[in-house]
């Protein structure tokens, strides 16, 4: 299953999973819509063909939904129900923290499960990189050196706003891919007035445009604009991405890496393994109980990226 926010290399992961099952001639099914369908059975038997020219797809043919009620005991025991009545015996989910939840509490119950990171914001723990995050900073950055032809035909400045509640991998990723003059995260305290003087500092030195990239998480994008509007009297204009960052045909190393991490995932459940998540991490695939990853990720590197997009902006 897929499940919580859509990534683009799901739907490798799913084609890896389906083809390395086929292969060792286990039966696979597919449940459609994450937790909410699997407590409706909303699940079908897959064959070959049914995962056939998907790899290069973004979104997940298995669709998504977030689910209130497989929180609840009622819920989860209907799950179960539709598990041992179809006789699986593991399940391998896709998604970010809150599908591993929903994974362990199966776990917990006697179900093999294995989960695969799909989420563009990067911040799971136990794997340097998730599904879906290259190709989500590669839109970015595509998006923003658009931005950028324009700020410089007009002179302006521009406050463009990137997904990220409580991570700002994006952000400083793509700060430091784009050349942007100030980033804003929300795991760094950062001052307003310095980013206003590097603005300035900026235009006396002859820049005649910048790019300020903000996280949702660090602050809305239609305020920090008017901030820096009347602090500064720049042509200051606002650009939200949105939903953008989550679609398109996954890059190459997304889907080598859904490809990957799926094939493991059977591996590790014809071997008996349960309650673990895969991540990649030093170019090896590694894995770590649920309990691991679900704690709050350590996040150091951020702030060297930070430092160094703060630096390279000058």
């Amino acid at each position: 299953m897929t499940s919580g926010g859509d990534s683009p290399g799901m739907n490798a992961g799913v084609r890896a999973v389906v083809k390395k099952a086929i292969y060792h001639n286990l039966d696979v099914y597919g449940i459609y819509r994450g937790f909410e369908g699997l407590m409706e059975d909303d699940l079908k038997k897959l064959a070959l063909k049914d995962v056939g020219s998907i790899i290069h797809r973004g979104g997940t043919v298995l669709y998504s939904a977030r689910s209130e009620r497989f929180k609840t005991e009622q819920g989860q025991s209907q799950a179960l129900d539709v598990l041992r009545k179809h006789e699986i015996e593991g399940l391998v989910v896709i998604g970010g923290d809150g599908s591993y939840r929903g994974a362990q509490v199966l776990h917990n119950h006697g179900i093999k499960t294995i989960g695969l990171p799909g989420t563009i914001d990067n911040d799971i723990r136990g794997t340097d990189y998730t599904l879906g995050f290259d190709t989500a900073i590669n839109t970015v950055i595509d998006a923003i050196d658009k931005i950028r032809d324009t700020a410089t035909s007009h002179e302006r400045t521009y406050v463009v706003e990137v997904m990220g509640r409580d991570a700002g991998d994006i952000a400083a990723w793509c700060g430091l891919g784009a050349g942007a003059e100030s980033v804003l995260l929300p795991e760094v305290e950062s001052s307003r007035d310095e980013m206003i003087q590097r603005i300035q500092d900026g235009f006396e030195r002859g820049k005649k445009h910048s790019i300020i990239i903000t996280a949702e998480g660090a602050g809305k994008a239609e305020e920090i604009g008017q901030y820096i509007k009347e602090k500064t009297n720049f042509d200051t204009r606002v650009t939200i991405l949105g939903h953008v960052q989550r679609g398109g045909s996954p890059s190459a190393f997304d889907r080598l890496l859904g490809s990957r991490l799926g094939a493991r995932a059977v591996e590790m459940l014809m071997n008996g393994e349960s309650g673990k998540a895969l991540g990649l991490e030093k170019n090896s695939i590694s894995s770590h109980d649920f309990d691991y990853v679900l704690e709050d990720k350590e996040n150091e590197d951020i702030k060297k990226l930070y430092n160094l997009a703060i630096e390279l902006s000058i």
